[in-house]
Protein backbone atom coordinates (compact mmCIF):
# COMPACT_ATOMS: atom_id res chain seq x y z
CA UNK A 1 0.00 0.00 0.00
CA UNK A 2 1.45 3.37 -1.07
CA UNK A 3 0.99 6.11 1.54
CA UNK A 4 1.62 9.83 0.83
CA UNK A 5 3.49 11.95 3.37
CA UNK A 6 4.52 15.56 3.87
CA UNK A 7 7.91 16.36 5.43
CA UNK A 8 7.74 19.59 7.47
CA UNK A 9 9.67 21.34 10.20
CA UNK A 10 9.36 24.12 12.75
CA UNK A 11 12.76 25.73 13.43
CA UNK A 12 14.48 22.45 12.51
CA UNK A 13 12.24 20.23 14.66
CA UNK A 14 11.07 17.97 11.82
CA UNK A 15 8.00 15.84 11.16
CA UNK A 16 6.58 13.26 8.81
CA UNK A 17 2.90 14.18 8.46
CA UNK A 18 0.41 11.50 7.39
CA UNK A 19 -3.01 12.90 6.51
CA UNK A 20 -5.58 10.21 7.28
CA UNK A 21 -8.34 12.70 6.51
CA UNK A 22 -7.52 12.38 2.83
CA UNK A 23 -6.56 8.70 2.46
CA UNK A 24 -7.10 5.54 4.48
CA UNK A 25 -4.02 4.68 6.55
CA UNK A 26 -3.63 1.39 8.44
CA UNK A 27 -3.43 1.42 12.23
CA UNK A 28 -0.02 2.75 13.25
CA UNK A 29 1.97 1.06 16.02
CA UNK A 30 4.93 2.14 18.13
CA UNK A 31 7.23 0.00 15.97
CA UNK A 32 5.97 1.41 12.68
CA UNK A 33 6.28 5.01 13.93
CA UNK A 34 9.85 4.37 15.11
CA UNK A 35 10.83 2.79 11.78
CA UNK A 36 9.38 5.72 9.81
CA UNK A 37 11.27 8.15 12.07
CA UNK A 38 14.61 6.31 11.74
CA UNK A 39 17.07 8.65 10.00
CA UNK A 40 19.19 5.89 8.47
CA UNK A 41 16.64 3.30 7.37
CA UNK A 42 13.38 5.27 7.36
CA UNK A 43 12.18 8.68 6.18
CA UNK A 44 13.67 10.34 9.25
CA UNK A 45 12.10 12.80 11.69
CA UNK A 46 11.74 13.85 15.31
CA UNK A 47 7.99 13.11 15.31
CA UNK A 48 5.46 11.28 13.14
CA UNK A 49 2.19 13.23 12.96
CA UNK A 50 -1.14 11.61 12.07
CA UNK A 51 -4.12 13.81 11.12
CA UNK A 52 -7.49 12.12 11.57
CA UNK A 53 -11.18 13.08 11.49
CA UNK A 54 -12.66 14.20 14.81
CA UNK A 55 -16.22 14.29 16.13
CA UNK A 56 -15.46 17.21 18.48
CA UNK A 57 -13.04 19.40 16.51
CA UNK A 58 -12.06 20.21 12.93
CA UNK A 59 -9.65 17.28 13.06
CA UNK A 60 -7.49 15.25 15.44
CA UNK A 61 -3.69 15.31 15.63
CA UNK A 62 -1.77 12.30 16.99
CA UNK A 63 1.95 12.63 17.79
CA UNK A 64 4.56 9.87 17.92
CA UNK A 65 8.13 10.60 19.03
CA UNK A 66 11.14 9.12 17.28
CA UNK A 67 11.20 6.17 19.68
CA UNK A 68 7.60 5.36 18.72
CA UNK A 69 5.99 6.55 21.96
CA UNK A 70 2.72 8.43 21.53
CA UNK A 71 2.67 11.80 23.32
CA UNK A 72 0.10 14.44 24.09
CA UNK A 73 1.28 17.65 22.45
CA UNK A 74 3.83 19.19 20.09
CA UNK A 75 3.95 22.95 19.63
CA UNK A 76 6.16 23.01 16.55
CA UNK A 77 4.07 20.34 14.84
CA UNK A 78 0.95 22.35 15.64
CA UNK A 79 2.35 25.30 13.67
CA UNK A 80 3.32 23.01 10.80
CA UNK A 81 -0.16 21.50 10.73
CA UNK A 82 -1.69 25.01 10.78
CA UNK A 83 0.38 25.90 7.72
CA UNK A 84 -0.70 22.69 6.01
CA UNK A 85 -4.39 23.16 6.89
CA UNK A 86 -4.33 26.75 5.67
CA UNK A 87 -7.14 28.20 7.79
CA UNK A 88 -8.03 28.61 11.48
CA UNK A 89 -8.96 25.34 13.14
CA UNK A 90 -9.82 23.71 16.43
CA UNK A 91 -7.70 20.57 16.83
CA UNK A 92 -8.18 17.63 19.17
CA UNK A 93 -5.00 16.28 20.79
CA UNK A 94 -4.36 13.84 23.60
CA UNK A 95 -3.30 16.84 25.71
CA UNK A 96 -6.54 18.75 25.08
CA UNK A 97 -8.01 20.90 22.33
CA UNK A 98 -5.86 23.62 20.78
CA UNK A 99 -6.64 26.42 18.32
CA UNK A 100 -4.52 27.09 15.22
CA UNK A 101 -4.30 30.27 13.18
CA UNK A 102 -1.89 30.28 10.20
CA UNK A 103 -0.13 33.57 9.46
CA UNK A 104 2.99 34.89 7.72
CA UNK A 105 4.64 31.57 6.88
CA UNK A 106 3.87 30.10 10.28
CA UNK A 107 1.12 30.21 12.86
CA UNK A 108 -0.14 31.33 16.22
CA UNK A 109 -1.31 28.46 18.40
CA UNK A 110 -3.52 28.75 21.47
CA UNK A 111 -1.98 25.98 23.58
CA UNK A 112 -4.54 26.19 26.40
CA UNK A 113 -3.88 26.87 30.09
CA UNK A 114 -0.79 25.53 31.86
CA UNK A 115 -1.30 23.19 34.81
CA UNK A 116 1.01 23.32 37.83
CA UNK A 117 -0.65 20.63 39.98
CA UNK A 118 1.82 17.90 40.95
CA UNK A 119 -0.56 15.10 39.93
CA UNK A 120 -1.21 16.72 36.54
CA UNK A 121 2.49 16.80 35.60
CA UNK A 122 2.43 13.96 36.82
CA UNK A 123 4.93 13.47 39.66
CA UNK A 124 5.29 10.30 41.70
CA UNK A 125 4.38 12.13 44.91
CA UNK A 126 3.20 15.54 46.06
CA UNK A 127 5.59 18.51 46.17
CA UNK A 128 5.75 22.21 45.41
CA UNK A 129 6.03 22.42 41.60
CA UNK A 130 7.07 26.10 41.67
CA UNK A 131 10.49 25.26 43.13
CA UNK A 132 10.85 21.49 43.37
CA UNK A 133 13.14 20.36 46.24
CA UNK A 134 15.16 18.10 43.93
CA UNK A 135 18.32 18.29 41.84
CA UNK A 136 20.58 16.44 39.44
CA UNK A 137 24.26 17.46 39.45
CA UNK A 138 24.25 21.28 39.36
CA UNK A 139 20.66 21.50 38.12
CA UNK A 140 18.43 22.22 41.10
CA UNK A 141 14.97 23.48 42.11
CA UNK A 142 13.21 23.31 38.74
CA UNK A 143 9.62 24.35 38.10
CA UNK A 144 7.28 21.67 36.77
CA UNK A 145 4.40 22.50 34.44
CA UNK A 146 2.12 20.61 32.09
CA UNK A 147 1.48 22.54 28.86
CA UNK A 148 -0.27 19.66 27.12
CA UNK A 149 2.75 17.49 27.94
CA UNK A 150 5.00 17.46 31.04
CA UNK A 151 8.07 19.68 31.49
CA UNK A 152 10.61 20.65 34.11
CA UNK A 153 12.42 23.96 33.65
CA UNK A 154 15.80 24.77 35.22
CA UNK A 155 17.04 28.37 35.23
CA UNK A 156 20.83 28.59 34.91
CA UNK A 157 23.48 31.23 34.33
CA UNK A 158 24.37 29.94 30.86
CA UNK A 159 22.12 27.43 29.12
CA UNK A 160 24.83 26.72 26.52
CA UNK A 161 27.20 25.44 29.20
CA UNK A 162 24.90 22.67 30.49
CA UNK A 163 25.74 19.16 29.25
CA UNK A 164 22.10 18.42 28.55
CA UNK A 165 22.90 15.50 26.27
CA UNK A 166 24.51 13.76 29.25
CA UNK A 167 22.16 14.65 32.09
CA UNK A 168 18.90 14.92 30.13
CA UNK A 169 18.30 11.14 29.84
CA UNK A 170 18.79 10.68 33.60
CA UNK A 171 16.19 13.32 34.43
CA UNK A 172 13.77 12.16 31.72
CA UNK A 173 13.65 8.63 33.14
CA UNK A 174 13.90 9.42 36.86
CA UNK A 175 11.24 7.52 38.89
CA UNK A 176 9.95 10.89 40.08
CA UNK A 177 8.32 11.18 36.62
CA UNK A 178 6.10 8.14 36.00
CA UNK A 179 5.33 9.25 32.42
CA UNK A 180 8.88 10.55 31.83
CA UNK A 181 9.55 14.27 31.44
CA UNK A 182 10.79 16.90 28.97
CA UNK A 183 13.85 18.68 30.35
CA UNK A 184 14.50 22.40 29.75
CA UNK A 185 17.47 24.57 30.73
CA UNK A 186 16.93 28.30 30.30
CA UNK A 187 19.00 31.40 30.89
CA UNK A 188 17.86 35.01 31.02
CA UNK A 189 19.01 37.17 28.10
CA UNK A 190 16.89 40.25 28.92
CA UNK A 191 13.62 41.10 30.70
CA UNK A 192 11.65 39.70 27.73
CA UNK A 193 14.10 37.19 26.26
CA UNK A 194 15.15 33.64 27.21
CA UNK A 195 17.75 31.29 25.76
CA UNK A 196 16.65 27.65 25.90
CA UNK A 197 17.90 24.10 25.30
CA UNK A 198 15.57 21.11 25.49
CA UNK A 199 15.99 17.38 26.02
CA UNK A 200 12.75 15.99 24.64
CA UNK A 201 11.43 12.72 26.03
CA UNK A 202 11.52 10.04 23.38
CA UNK A 203 13.45 12.25 20.95
CA UNK A 204 16.56 13.58 22.74
CA UNK A 205 18.26 16.90 22.10
CA UNK A 206 16.19 18.93 19.68
CA UNK A 207 16.81 22.08 17.66
CA UNK A 208 13.46 23.42 18.82
CA UNK A 209 10.61 22.42 21.12
CA UNK A 210 7.43 24.49 21.00
CA UNK A 211 5.95 23.14 24.23
CA UNK A 212 9.37 23.57 25.86
CA UNK A 213 9.39 27.23 24.85
CA UNK A 214 5.89 27.59 26.32
CA UNK A 215 6.92 25.86 29.55
CA UNK A 216 10.08 27.95 29.95
CA UNK A 217 8.29 31.23 29.27
CA UNK A 218 5.45 30.40 31.66
CA UNK A 219 7.91 29.35 34.37
CA UNK A 220 9.97 32.52 33.93
CA UNK A 221 6.86 34.76 34.01
CA UNK A 222 5.58 32.96 37.10
CA UNK A 223 8.93 33.49 38.86
CA UNK A 224 8.97 37.17 37.89
CA UNK A 225 12.07 36.86 35.70
CA UNK A 226 10.49 38.12 32.46
CA UNK A 227 7.41 39.92 31.18
CA UNK A 228 5.01 38.69 28.50
CA UNK A 229 5.39 38.42 25.55
CA UNK A 230 8.67 36.54 25.73
CA UNK A 231 11.10 35.79 22.90
CA UNK A 232 12.52 32.29 23.38
CA UNK A 233 15.69 31.55 21.42
CA UNK A 234 16.35 27.88 20.70
CA UNK A 235 19.19 26.43 18.57
CA UNK A 236 16.81 26.43 15.56
CA UNK A 237 15.53 29.99 15.99
CA UNK A 238 13.05 32.16 17.88
CA UNK A 239 9.49 31.70 19.14
CA UNK A 240 7.27 34.30 20.77
CA UNK A 241 5.26 33.18 23.81
CA UNK A 242 2.50 35.29 25.36
CA UNK A 243 0.86 34.36 28.66
CA UNK A 244 -1.14 36.23 31.28
CA UNK A 245 -1.41 34.32 34.55
CA UNK A 246 -4.69 32.43 34.64
CA UNK A 247 -5.03 32.52 30.85
CA UNK A 248 -4.07 30.46 27.83
CA UNK A 249 -0.60 30.31 26.31
CA UNK A 250 -0.21 31.74 22.79
CA UNK A 251 2.80 30.62 20.78
CA UNK A 252 3.81 32.30 17.51
CA UNK A 253 6.52 31.19 15.10
CA UNK A 254 7.43 29.87 11.65
CA UNK A 255 6.84 26.51 9.99
CA UNK A 256 8.06 25.11 6.69
CA UNK A 257 7.06 22.40 4.25
CA UNK A 258 10.24 20.67 3.03
CA UNK A 259 8.97 18.11 0.50
CA UNK A 260 6.32 15.51 -0.30
CA UNK A 261 6.62 11.86 -1.19
CA UNK A 262 5.12 8.43 -0.67
CA UNK A 263 6.26 5.11 0.76
CA UNK A 264 5.12 1.50 0.87
CA UNK A 265 3.46 0.83 4.24
CA UNK A 266 4.62 -2.79 4.14
CA UNK A 267 8.25 -1.61 4.21
CA UNK A 268 7.68 -0.36 7.78
CA UNK A 269 5.13 -2.82 9.15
Amino acid sequence: MRVPFIKMHGLGNDFVVLDARAVDIPQISKGIAARIADRREGIGCDQVIILEPSDNADFRMRIFNADGSEVEACGNASRAVALLHGSPAKVETAGGDIALEPANGGATVDMGKPNFDWDAIPLAYAMDTAAMPVGWDDLEHPMAVNVGNPHVVFFVENADAVELGRIGPNIETDPLFPERINVNVASLASPDHLKLHVWERGAGLTRACGTGACAAAVAAIRRGLVQSPVTVTLPGGDLTIAWDQGGSIRMTGPATEAFRGEFDWNDYS
